[in-house]
Protein backbone atom coordinates (compact mmCIF):
# COMPACT_ATOMS: atom_id res chain seq x y z
CA UNK A 1 0.00 0.00 0.00
CA UNK A 2 2.66 2.39 1.14
CA UNK A 3 4.77 1.58 -2.12
CA UNK A 4 1.16 2.37 -4.19
CA UNK A 5 1.06 5.57 -2.63
CA UNK A 6 4.83 6.23 -2.98
CA UNK A 7 4.36 5.38 -6.75
CA UNK A 8 1.53 7.83 -7.02
CA UNK A 9 3.16 10.92 -5.29
CA UNK A 10 6.07 10.41 -7.62
CA UNK A 11 3.98 10.25 -10.92
CA UNK A 12 2.12 13.73 -9.35
CA UNK A 13 5.64 15.51 -9.17
CA UNK A 14 7.02 13.91 -12.51
CA UNK A 15 3.82 15.20 -14.62
CA UNK A 16 4.42 18.42 -12.91
CA UNK A 17 7.59 18.92 -13.61
CA UNK A 18 6.68 17.94 -17.39
CA UNK A 19 3.95 20.68 -17.29
CA UNK A 20 6.48 22.94 -15.73
CA UNK A 21 9.20 22.81 -18.33
CA UNK A 22 6.87 22.76 -21.46
CA UNK A 23 5.90 26.10 -19.42
CA UNK A 24 9.33 27.24 -19.54
CA UNK A 25 9.80 26.69 -22.84
CA UNK A 26 6.76 28.07 -24.33
CA UNK A 27 7.62 31.52 -22.19
CA UNK A 28 11.22 31.48 -23.46
CA UNK A 29 10.15 30.94 -27.62
CA UNK A 30 7.62 33.92 -26.53
CA UNK A 31 10.26 36.01 -25.79
CA UNK A 32 12.54 34.88 -28.60
CA UNK A 33 10.17 35.35 -30.95
CA UNK A 34 9.27 38.73 -29.68
CA UNK A 35 12.53 40.08 -29.60
CA UNK A 36 13.60 38.44 -33.69
CA UNK A 37 10.76 40.29 -34.55
CA UNK A 38 11.65 43.95 -32.98
CA UNK A 39 15.41 43.31 -34.44
CA UNK A 40 13.92 42.32 -38.28
CA UNK A 41 11.82 45.69 -37.63
CA UNK A 42 14.90 47.92 -36.47
CA UNK A 43 16.82 46.31 -38.98
CA UNK A 44 14.42 47.54 -41.86
CA UNK A 45 14.61 51.38 -40.57
CA UNK A 46 17.21 53.87 -41.67
CA UNK A 47 19.90 55.05 -39.78
CA UNK A 48 19.64 58.24 -38.93
CA UNK A 49 17.64 60.34 -36.54
CA UNK A 50 14.43 59.60 -37.13
CA UNK A 51 15.64 55.89 -37.46
CA UNK A 52 16.80 56.49 -33.85
CA UNK A 53 13.06 57.89 -32.86
CA UNK A 54 11.79 54.49 -34.60
CA UNK A 55 14.17 52.05 -32.91
CA UNK A 56 12.91 53.56 -29.54
CA UNK A 57 9.49 53.30 -30.76
CA UNK A 58 10.15 49.57 -31.40
CA UNK A 59 11.68 49.26 -28.43
CA UNK A 60 8.98 50.60 -26.27
CA UNK A 61 6.19 48.29 -27.90
CA UNK A 62 8.88 45.59 -27.40
CA UNK A 63 8.76 46.28 -23.38
CA UNK A 64 5.18 46.58 -23.49
CA UNK A 65 4.86 43.56 -25.07
CA UNK A 66 6.96 41.52 -22.58
CA UNK A 67 5.22 43.32 -19.62
CA UNK A 68 1.80 42.18 -20.88
CA UNK A 69 2.82 38.21 -21.53
CA UNK A 70 4.74 38.68 -18.12
CA UNK A 71 7.07 35.31 -18.76
CA UNK A 72 8.62 35.86 -14.89
CA UNK A 73 5.17 35.52 -13.82
CA UNK A 74 4.51 32.25 -16.21
CA UNK A 75 7.77 30.60 -14.62
CA UNK A 76 7.42 31.40 -11.49
CA UNK A 77 3.70 30.41 -11.32
CA UNK A 78 4.83 27.05 -12.93
CA UNK A 79 7.81 26.44 -10.72
CA UNK A 80 4.96 26.78 -7.44
CA UNK A 81 3.14 24.65 -8.76
CA UNK A 82 6.12 21.86 -9.04
CA UNK A 83 7.56 22.96 -5.94
CA UNK A 84 4.53 22.26 -3.93
CA UNK A 85 4.19 18.22 -5.06
CA UNK A 86 8.03 18.18 -4.70
CA UNK A 87 7.48 19.16 -0.64
CA UNK A 88 4.62 17.08 -0.62
CA UNK A 89 6.57 14.27 -2.02
CA UNK A 90 9.29 14.59 0.49
CA UNK A 91 6.98 14.90 3.16
CA UNK A 92 5.69 11.40 1.82
CA UNK A 93 8.97 10.24 1.69
CA UNK A 94 10.03 10.88 5.50
CA UNK A 95 6.75 9.09 6.46
CA UNK A 96 6.75 6.23 4.30
CA UNK A 97 11.02 5.96 5.18
CA UNK A 98 12.07 6.27 8.78
CA UNK A 99 15.61 7.15 8.65
CA UNK A 100 16.23 6.02 12.91
CA UNK A 101 16.12 2.17 11.93
CA UNK A 102 17.78 1.76 15.42
CA UNK A 103 14.16 1.63 16.66
CA UNK A 104 13.51 -1.75 15.39
CA UNK A 105 16.69 -2.93 16.64
CA UNK A 106 16.31 -5.88 19.99
CA UNK A 107 19.56 -6.01 22.26
CA UNK A 108 20.37 -9.55 21.84
CA UNK A 109 24.14 -10.96 22.23
CA UNK A 110 26.04 -11.48 19.67
CA UNK A 111 29.33 -14.16 19.81
CA UNK A 112 31.38 -12.13 17.86
CA UNK A 113 33.46 -15.03 16.27
CA UNK A 114 30.20 -16.52 14.99
CA UNK A 115 29.70 -13.14 13.47
CA UNK A 116 32.94 -12.80 12.09
CA UNK A 117 33.30 -16.29 10.57
CA UNK A 118 30.37 -15.86 9.21
CA UNK A 119 30.90 -12.62 7.12
CA UNK A 120 33.96 -14.17 6.27
CA UNK A 121 32.13 -16.75 4.46
CA UNK A 122 30.32 -14.98 3.45
CA UNK A 123 32.82 -13.36 0.79
CA UNK A 124 34.33 -16.49 -0.07
CA UNK A 125 31.45 -17.63 -1.51
CA UNK A 126 30.49 -14.90 -3.29
CA UNK A 127 33.94 -15.28 -4.57
CA UNK A 128 35.72 -12.16 -3.00
CA UNK A 129 38.74 -14.12 -1.84
CA UNK A 130 40.86 -10.96 -1.51
CA UNK A 131 38.14 -8.82 0.45
CA UNK A 132 37.66 -12.30 2.78
CA UNK A 133 41.35 -12.57 2.86
CA UNK A 134 41.44 -9.29 4.69
CA UNK A 135 38.72 -9.19 6.80
CA UNK A 136 40.21 -12.70 8.32
CA UNK A 137 43.50 -11.00 8.91
CA UNK A 138 42.10 -7.75 10.03
CA UNK A 139 39.40 -9.82 12.69
CA UNK A 140 42.21 -12.31 13.48
CA UNK A 141 39.66 -14.95 12.78
CA UNK A 142 41.66 -18.04 11.29
CA UNK A 143 38.97 -20.67 11.11
CA UNK A 144 36.73 -17.87 8.81
CA UNK A 145 38.92 -19.23 5.60
CA UNK A 146 37.49 -22.64 6.10
CA UNK A 147 35.62 -22.37 2.77
CA UNK A 148 37.82 -20.55 0.80
CA UNK A 149 39.54 -23.60 -0.90
CA UNK A 150 36.44 -25.29 -1.72
CA UNK A 151 34.50 -22.32 -3.17
CA UNK A 152 37.89 -21.14 -4.83
CA UNK A 153 37.57 -24.83 -6.48
CA UNK A 154 33.70 -24.05 -7.73
CA UNK A 155 34.57 -20.87 -8.84
CA UNK A 156 37.72 -21.88 -10.84
CA UNK A 157 34.92 -24.27 -12.63
CA UNK A 158 32.25 -22.02 -13.04
CA UNK A 159 34.67 -19.71 -15.29
CA UNK A 160 36.27 -22.31 -17.07
CA UNK A 161 32.11 -23.38 -18.07
CA UNK A 162 32.20 -19.62 -18.98
CA UNK A 163 34.83 -20.25 -21.62
CA UNK A 164 33.02 -23.76 -22.76
CA UNK A 165 35.27 -25.91 -21.18
CA UNK A 166 33.76 -28.86 -19.11
CA UNK A 167 36.98 -31.14 -17.95
CA UNK A 168 36.97 -29.23 -14.51
CA UNK A 169 33.67 -29.71 -14.23
CA UNK A 170 33.14 -32.99 -15.51
CA UNK A 171 36.30 -34.28 -13.35
CA UNK A 172 34.16 -33.06 -10.50
CA UNK A 173 30.90 -34.59 -11.13
CA UNK A 174 32.67 -38.26 -11.47
CA UNK A 175 34.67 -37.80 -8.39
CA UNK A 176 31.16 -37.62 -6.85
CA UNK A 177 29.14 -39.78 -8.50
CA UNK A 178 27.60 -41.58 -5.73
CA UNK A 179 26.59 -38.60 -3.68
CA UNK A 180 25.19 -36.66 -6.42
CA UNK A 181 23.22 -39.87 -7.27
CA UNK A 182 22.11 -40.38 -3.85
CA UNK A 183 20.81 -36.63 -3.77
CA UNK A 184 18.73 -37.58 -7.42
CA UNK A 185 20.94 -35.34 -9.25
CA UNK A 186 21.18 -35.60 -13.16
CA UNK A 187 24.29 -33.04 -13.02
CA UNK A 188 26.78 -35.37 -14.13
CA UNK A 189 24.71 -36.63 -17.40
CA UNK A 190 24.33 -33.25 -18.30
CA UNK A 191 27.30 -32.55 -18.19
CA UNK A 192 28.74 -35.48 -20.44
CA UNK A 193 25.56 -34.26 -22.51
CA UNK A 194 27.23 -31.05 -23.21
CA UNK A 195 30.55 -32.03 -24.12
CA UNK A 196 28.97 -34.63 -26.47
CA UNK A 197 26.69 -31.72 -28.37
CA UNK A 198 30.36 -29.37 -27.97
CA UNK A 199 31.79 -32.39 -29.86
CA UNK A 200 29.27 -32.58 -32.72
CA UNK A 201 29.77 -28.85 -33.29
CA UNK A 202 33.46 -28.83 -33.94
CA UNK A 203 35.60 -30.17 -37.16
CA UNK A 204 34.32 -31.79 -40.18
CA UNK A 205 31.07 -33.70 -40.54
CA UNK A 206 31.90 -37.42 -40.01
CA UNK A 207 34.94 -36.61 -38.20
CA UNK A 208 32.76 -34.63 -35.65
CA UNK A 209 29.99 -37.27 -36.07
CA UNK A 210 32.62 -40.02 -35.01
CA UNK A 211 34.14 -38.47 -31.74
CA UNK A 212 30.78 -38.02 -30.86
CA UNK A 213 29.40 -41.50 -31.20
CA UNK A 214 32.43 -42.45 -29.54
CA UNK A 215 32.30 -40.08 -27.12
CA UNK A 216 28.62 -41.54 -26.35
CA UNK A 217 29.31 -45.21 -25.85
CA UNK A 218 32.28 -43.98 -23.29
CA UNK A 219 30.00 -41.69 -21.20
CA UNK A 220 26.96 -41.51 -22.25
CA UNK A 221 25.80 -45.28 -22.10
CA UNK A 222 25.63 -46.36 -18.42
CA UNK A 223 23.05 -43.45 -18.48
CA UNK A 224 20.29 -44.71 -21.05
CA UNK A 225 18.68 -46.81 -19.72
CA UNK A 226 18.31 -44.35 -16.53
CA UNK A 227 17.89 -41.07 -19.00
CA UNK A 228 16.57 -43.34 -22.26
CA UNK A 229 14.27 -40.25 -23.72
CA UNK A 230 17.65 -37.94 -23.42
CA UNK A 231 19.64 -40.55 -24.95
CA UNK A 232 17.91 -41.24 -27.68
CA UNK A 233 17.07 -36.97 -28.54
CA UNK A 234 20.89 -37.27 -28.84
CA UNK A 235 21.92 -39.86 -30.85
CA UNK A 236 19.24 -38.46 -33.02
CA UNK A 237 21.14 -35.51 -33.29
CA UNK A 238 24.18 -37.54 -35.33
CA UNK A 239 21.61 -37.15 -38.01
CA UNK A 240 22.20 -33.12 -38.18
CA UNK A 241 25.59 -32.60 -37.82
CA UNK A 242 26.61 -29.35 -38.81
CA UNK A 243 23.03 -28.40 -38.59
CA UNK A 244 21.74 -28.81 -35.55
CA UNK A 245 20.78 -24.96 -35.08
CA UNK A 246 17.70 -26.33 -37.91
CA UNK A 247 16.71 -29.62 -36.64
CA UNK A 248 13.82 -30.23 -33.86
CA UNK A 249 16.71 -30.41 -31.31
CA UNK A 250 18.18 -26.81 -31.46
CA UNK A 251 16.84 -26.26 -28.11
CA UNK A 252 20.11 -28.69 -26.93
CA UNK A 253 22.52 -25.38 -28.32
CA UNK A 254 20.68 -22.71 -26.52
CA UNK A 255 22.71 -20.85 -24.21
CA UNK A 256 20.13 -21.04 -20.98
CA UNK A 257 21.10 -24.43 -21.00
CA UNK A 258 24.50 -23.58 -19.98
CA UNK A 259 23.72 -21.33 -17.35
CA UNK A 260 21.06 -23.51 -15.94
CA UNK A 261 23.87 -26.83 -15.62
CA UNK A 262 25.99 -24.05 -14.10
CA UNK A 263 23.38 -23.17 -11.21
CA UNK A 264 22.42 -26.53 -10.43
CA UNK A 265 26.14 -27.15 -10.38
CA UNK A 266 26.57 -24.53 -7.85
CA UNK A 267 23.74 -25.77 -5.68
CA UNK A 268 25.06 -29.46 -5.95
CA UNK A 269 28.62 -28.11 -4.85
CA UNK A 270 27.29 -26.19 -1.80
CA UNK A 271 24.89 -29.44 -1.04
CA UNK A 272 27.72 -32.23 -0.31
CA UNK A 273 29.86 -29.12 1.19
CA UNK A 274 26.70 -28.83 3.74
CA UNK A 275 26.25 -25.27 2.92
CA UNK A 276 22.61 -23.60 1.55
CA UNK A 277 22.40 -22.38 -1.49
CA UNK A 278 22.43 -18.78 -1.11
CA UNK A 279 24.83 -16.64 1.73
CA UNK A 280 23.16 -17.20 4.95
CA UNK A 281 24.14 -13.53 5.37
CA UNK A 282 22.40 -12.13 2.64
CA UNK A 283 19.68 -13.83 3.16
CA UNK A 284 19.17 -12.72 6.66
CA UNK A 285 19.47 -9.01 5.12
CA UNK A 286 17.53 -9.31 2.27
CA UNK A 287 14.47 -10.66 4.73
CA UNK A 288 15.56 -7.99 7.81
CA UNK A 289 15.02 -5.26 4.96
CA UNK A 290 11.67 -6.92 3.99
CA UNK A 291 10.44 -6.72 7.88
CA UNK A 292 12.22 -3.39 8.32
CA UNK A 293 9.02 -1.37 7.97
CA UNK A 294 6.57 -3.29 9.83
CA UNK A 295 8.98 -3.69 12.76
CA UNK A 296 9.32 0.26 12.49
CA UNK A 297 5.65 0.93 12.65
CA UNK A 298 5.08 -1.43 15.78
CA UNK A 299 7.99 0.48 17.43
CA UNK A 300 5.73 3.84 16.56
CA UNK A 301 2.65 1.98 17.78
CA UNK A 302 3.66 0.74 21.16
CA UNK A 303 5.57 3.77 21.91
CA UNK A 304 2.50 5.89 21.76
CA UNK A 305 0.97 3.42 24.11
CA UNK A 306 4.05 3.75 26.68
CA UNK A 307 4.81 -0.01 25.99
CA UNK A 308 7.96 -1.59 25.06
CA UNK A 309 8.10 -4.07 22.36
CA UNK A 310 11.14 -5.59 23.27
CA UNK A 311 10.20 -7.54 26.20
CA UNK A 312 7.73 -9.45 24.24
CA UNK A 313 8.77 -13.13 24.21
CA UNK A 314 6.23 -13.11 20.54
CA UNK A 315 5.65 -10.41 17.97
CA UNK A 316 2.05 -8.92 18.50
CA UNK A 317 1.96 -8.95 14.78
CA UNK A 318 3.03 -11.37 11.48
CA UNK A 319 5.53 -10.16 9.39
CA UNK A 320 5.23 -10.94 6.01
CA UNK A 321 8.79 -11.56 4.14
CA UNK A 322 7.70 -13.38 1.27
CA UNK A 323 7.67 -16.89 -0.14
CA UNK A 324 11.22 -16.93 -1.59
CA UNK A 325 12.21 -16.73 2.60
CA UNK A 326 9.65 -19.66 3.94
CA UNK A 327 12.34 -22.76 3.67
CA UNK A 328 9.16 -24.66 6.00
CA UNK A 329 6.17 -24.48 6.35
CA UNK A 330 4.71 -22.18 9.05
CA UNK A 331 1.36 -21.24 9.82
CA UNK A 332 0.35 -18.58 12.87
CA UNK A 333 -2.73 -18.43 13.99
CA UNK A 334 -4.86 -15.22 13.14
CA UNK A 335 -6.56 -15.26 16.99
CA UNK A 336 -3.92 -16.20 19.19
CA UNK A 337 -1.10 -14.72 16.86
CA UNK A 338 0.94 -17.79 17.93
CA UNK A 339 3.11 -19.93 15.54
CA UNK A 340 1.48 -23.10 15.48
CA UNK A 341 3.68 -27.01 16.99
CA UNK A 342 2.84 -30.32 17.73
CA UNK A 343 1.34 -30.04 20.66
CA UNK A 344 -0.74 -26.59 19.07
CA UNK A 345 -1.32 -27.77 15.42
CA UNK A 346 -3.75 -25.80 12.75
CA UNK A 347 -7.27 -27.16 12.80
CA UNK A 348 -9.47 -26.77 9.81
CA UNK A 349 -13.28 -25.95 10.84
CA UNK A 350 -16.52 -27.41 8.49
CA UNK A 351 -16.41 -23.97 7.03
CA UNK A 352 -13.15 -23.59 5.83
CA UNK A 353 -11.17 -21.28 8.12
CA UNK A 354 -8.32 -22.71 9.94
CA UNK A 355 -7.44 -21.47 13.52
CA UNK A 356 -5.06 -22.85 16.12
CA UNK A 357 -5.75 -26.01 18.46
CA UNK A 358 -6.09 -24.09 21.42
CA UNK A 359 -8.04 -21.45 19.65
CA UNK A 360 -10.91 -24.10 19.15
CA UNK A 361 -10.65 -25.15 22.90
CA UNK A 362 -10.78 -21.82 24.06
CA UNK A 363 -13.91 -20.97 21.67
CA UNK A 364 -15.98 -23.61 22.42
CA UNK A 365 -15.21 -24.09 26.18
CA UNK A 366 -16.12 -27.88 25.32
CA UNK A 367 -16.50 -30.47 22.72
CA UNK A 368 -19.66 -31.10 22.18
CA UNK A 369 -20.75 -27.22 23.10
CA UNK A 370 -20.98 -25.06 19.25
CA UNK A 371 -19.50 -22.37 19.18
CA UNK A 372 -19.15 -19.00 16.36
CA UNK A 373 -16.31 -19.10 13.79
CA UNK A 374 -14.23 -15.76 14.20
CA UNK A 375 -14.46 -15.32 10.38
CA UNK A 376 -17.63 -16.08 9.37
CA UNK A 377 -21.34 -16.57 10.76
CA UNK A 378 -21.02 -20.25 10.55
CA UNK A 379 -21.14 -22.43 14.10
CA UNK A 380 -18.58 -25.00 14.32
CA UNK A 381 -18.23 -28.16 16.68
CA UNK A 382 -14.40 -29.05 18.46
CA UNK A 383 -14.70 -32.58 17.47
CA UNK A 384 -15.81 -31.81 14.07
CA UNK A 385 -12.60 -29.76 13.01
CA UNK A 386 -10.09 -31.65 11.54
CA UNK A 387 -6.15 -31.10 11.87
CA UNK A 388 -4.17 -30.04 8.72
CA UNK A 389 -0.79 -31.16 8.21
CA UNK A 390 1.63 -29.30 6.32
Amino acid sequence: MEIDSLRDGFDRVAEKRALSSAKALEAIDNVVNEIEQAIVKMQMMNTDSAGNIEHTTVLAELKTKLNETAPLNQLEGSQKELNVALSKYLKLLEKSFNPDISKAYRNVDFEVHTVNNIIANHFYRQGLFDLGDMFVRECGESGGASLKLPFQEMYGILEAMKARNLEPALTWAANHHDQLLQNGSMLEFKLYQLQFLEILCKGSRDRARDEAFQYARTHLKPFASVHKEEFQRLMACLLWVGRLDESPYSDLMSSELWDKIAEELTHQFCSLLGQSRESPLSVAVSAGFQGLPTLLKLTQVMSAKKQEWQVMKQLPVPIDIGPEFQYHSVFVCPVLREQSSEENPPMRMPCGHVVSKQSIMKLSKSSSRPFKCPYCPSEAVASHCKQLHF
